[in-house]
């Protein structure tokens, strides 16, 4: 077998490897974006209870 003559099971772990590599870049941007709603969301409900006590007779 000639060297020049790359190897398939090669090729397809490269490729498995990249395709590994973005789907874990992809799923790492969902999280941080789930994180800044949820720390959004915590902060409305904090304001909003902080208004309720305030404002409680």
């Amino acid at each position: 077998m000639s060297s020049d003559v790359p190897d398939p099971l090669d090729a397809l772990q490269r490729e498995y490897d990249e395709r590994r590599r973005a789907q874990e870049k992809k799923g790492e941007r969902y999280m941080w974006w789930y994180l800044g709603y949820f720390l959004f969301g915590i902060h409305i409900v904090a304001f909003v209870m902080i208004y309720a006590i305030s404002h409680a007779k």
